[in-house]
């Protein structure tokens, strides 16, 4: 089981619709991660910067960021396209984070 950890960046402001959006995150969103082996995703906002952190438990070689030719997650980043930081392919700019500590 890997940890993977990375950074996006939010629109000022944005926090009520970043959140109810995730609060109402599509089933078939929810299906492809589990099916892809993604597990206790978790996303903080640091409010000061804007900053998201997400974390999230991966079984396989790869996260929710290695989805990025399926259909489900172009459409879900299209929809999140206007409140966050994104590429020019509508995908979050997501910045890996390195573990440098975890305690068990």
């Amino acid at each position: 089981m890997q940890r993977l950890a990375f950074k996006m960046k939010l629109n000022e402001g944005q926090k009520d619709a970043y959140k109810q959006r995730h609060d109402a995150l599509w089933p078939e969103l929810k299906t492809l991660l589990e099916e892809n082996g993604v597990s206790e995703y978790s996303i903080f906002l640091d409010e000061e910067t804007h900053t998201l952190f997400a974390f999230q438990k991966v079984s396989g070689e790869g996260g929710s960021q290695d989805l990025s030719n399926n259909e489900i997650v172009k459409k879900w980043w299209a929809f999140m396209a206007d409140i966050m930081e994104v590429n020019p392919d509508n995908s979050p700019v997501s910045i890996p984070l390195e573990e440098v500590f975890y305690l068990e």
